[in-house]
């Protein structure tokens, strides 16, 4: 050990100095939550611990189980977290406290900046070490890896870096394993040396930690102020509304109530016990890329991973824990992919989420549309993912449609019109966009009920060959349609059907020689009865919104789409019978059917200039 070594001085990354600026001038009104994030990673230090030592019981030489300590110090105005979990070398304090090594950080930033209350971002993104700048103008953490001789000291005030330089005797005969951080309170944080404040903190998010929180306070002994139980292991009579919604908290680094919780022990072939949550409220990285789980693994109560991917990616908003009987202490993280044990845990637990997601929308209907209106796009991709689960994904799903929201498909189903034998929807952008759709308006007057698909993934799930209860899946922008079985809601409109309309071969002839190779085909259209014109995609190629959105990413060649035209519309039949003008008709139908599927016209200065002429042309005539 030496104490001759000065300080090496350090910047922190760009990210971690705009992030420190937030929290040193934090203006968030929930400052208690550093406090919790301290006791969340010293907690984690400890689980590694555990961890590392079922393969090295040298790491924990002196016998003595992990532990977490909280120390005030009204003197020196210091509040210490001290754990006896795994330490940190010298390169872990430059990587843990220096950098944020995690992928959507700018987002996250982002977020943070524009949140009035920024806690529960904090809280999900896994940087509540930082947050502990919102009360201290100065921390210094000494850090001893378990197994090693070598103290170290990482200090900052939060400006734009930190030192860190070799421990003294003094460090080195204190910390003989683990982390300790002490806090250099401001002025106006000092309610936080108070022993009731610190033991308020610990019971409402820390009380479920599972090693014991101890508070050295200046008077009395040293005192154990949680339950440190696995909460998981408990009966479920044991436990209270107000006890899961604790542990869900602390789990899952959230400040929301649960909307589901789902707690059982499973007993035969694997045991295990299983606590999981759905959220109320959607995290800010529900669509970060990576699209990983959160559900933590326990073997036996030890700490295994948070990262198992025990659910599938359509269900990584679901949060908790699940603790194995079965598994081996010392399974790696490679081995965890293709362990048989973990294999059937995970299909098992799977099945058992979807279920209890079912039951939910079937008994709580307002608690389930919390959930699925906030992660519905997600549990959606399973419908592409996972062919096993298909048609319980398809039950599970609710759906705007052309008579109210959160409409099931069973609901759908029970509703048909007579000789209906398809499931009808469309995609595009936005519910009112797709209410005015022109390619609505036949089914409309048949009182056909259509499901209307705002997100993106909905372009991807409907390009698989879907039924549900015998009943095909049907765009309405793809392929042909034909109501021709269906009545019509009213029967005068039978009338109109007969009446006669522009002279079909010369009307699509002449269209198809002005518009060229900008469509693959012209046609009479079967989905129009009020607008001139419509687009829609060969029954081969991808449904328009898919084609659209394949386009913007470059994945896939567009084909070109096919113009439906309305043969009783007025516009239609001025092509046949004013031949000057039919090249402008014929790219107003394209380019107001391109207007109306919320895309802009190949030449829109041509398109402007166009109508100009047509309407200027229509007031010479009159």
């Amino acid at each position: 050990m030496t104490t001759t070594t000065p300080p090496e001085s350090q910047p922190f990354q760009a990210e971690v100095a705009e992030l420190l600026n937030l929290m040193v001038h934090s203006v968030y009104s929930e400052t208690d939550i550093f406090l919790r994030e301290l006791i969340s990673n010293a907690s984690d230090a400890c689980d590694k611990l555990r961890y590392e030592a079922i393969s090295a019981p040298d790491l924990i030489a002196d016998g003595a189980p992990p532990d977490i300590r909280i120390v005030p110090d009204k003197k020196a105005d210091t509040l210490s977290v001290i754990d006896s979990g795994i330490g940190m070398d010298r390169q872990e304090l430059i990587d843990n406290l220096g950098t944020i090594a995690r992928s959507g950080t700018k987002s996250f930033l982002s977020r943070l900046t524009e949140a009035k209350e920024g806690s529960n971002l904090i809280g999900q993104f896994g940087v509540g070490f930082y947050a502990a700048f919102m009360v201290a103008d100065r921390i210094v953490v000494t850090s001893r890896r378990a197994g090693s001789s070598d103290v170290w000291v990482w200090s900052s005030s939060g400006g734009s870096g930190f030192e860190i330089a070799p421990g003294s005797e003094a460090d080195a005969a204190r910390v003989v394993r683990g982390t300790e951080i002490v806090l250099h309170l401001k002025k106006d944080a000092q309610k936080y040396l108070e022993a009731h404040e610190i033991e308020r903190i610990v019971r409402a998010w820390s009380d479920n930690i599972q090693f014991p929180i101890r508070l050295v306070a200046e008077e009395g002994d040293p005192r154990q102020i949680n339950s440190a139980s696995a909460l998981w292991q408990r009966s479920k009579s044991d436990l209270s509304v107000e006890d899961y919604k604790q542990a869900y908290q602390q789990i899952a680094g959230a400040f929301d109530e649960p909307a589901m919780t789902l707690h059982y022990r499973a007993e035969g072939r694997q045991s295990y016990a299983v606590l999981l949550f759905a959220p109320s409220t959607k995290p800010f990285d529900l669509f970060d890329q990576a699209r990983k789980g959160k559900v933590k693994l326990y073997v036996r109560r030890v700490f295994i991973a948070d990262d198992a991917d025990i659910l599938p990616a359509y269900l990584r908003f679901i949060r908790g824990v699940i603790d194995s009987e079965d598994l081996p202490l010392n399974i790696s993280r490679e081995m965890l992919q293709n362990n048989p044990q973990l294999t059937q845990i995970r299909k098992a637990v799977t099945g058992r989420v979807i279920s209890e997601l079912e039951s939910l929308g079937d008994k709580e209907p307002e608690a389930f549309a919390q959930i699925w209106d906030a992660f519905g796009p997600v549990i959606k991709e399973g419908i592409w993912e996972d062919f096993e689960r298909r048609e319980k994904l398809l039950s599970l799903s609710r759906f705007t449609t052309t008579k109210g929201e959160k409409r099931s498909l069973k609901q759908y189903v029970e509703d048909l019109k007579p000789n209906q034998t398809d499931v009808y929807y469309l995609t595009g952008e936005s519910a009112e966009r797709l209410k005015a759709n022109p390619k609505l308006e036949s089914a409309t007057a048949r009182g056909i009920e259509v499901l209307l698909l705002t997100d993106p993934v909905d372009a991807f799930w409907t390009s698989a060959p879907l039924d549900f209860g015998g009943k095909p899946l049907k765009s309405l922008s793809q392929g042909d349609i034909d109501f021709g079985l269906i009545p019509l809601l009213d029967d005068k409109a039978e009338d109109k059907k007969g009446e006669a309309g522009a002279d079909e071969a010369t009307t699509i002839a002449l269209i198809k020689d002005a518009l060229g190779e900008r469509v693959s085909d012209v046609r009479p259209s079967q989905r129009l009865t009020a607008s001139a014109s419509c687009l829609v995609a060969g029954g081969g190629a991808h449904d328009r919104m898919l084609e659209r959105l394949l386009a913007m990413q470059n994945k896939a060649p567009t084909t070109k789409p096919i113009l439906e035209i309305n043969m009783r519309h007025p516009l239609v039949a001025a092509i046949t019978a004013d031949k000057d003008a039919a090249k402008d008709l014929s790219f107003l139908l394209l380019e107001q059917a391109q207007i109306l599927d919320g895309e802009l016209p190949e030449d829109p200065a041509a398109f402007a200039s166009r109508l100009n002429h047509l309407v200027l042309r229509g007031l010479a005539k009159g």
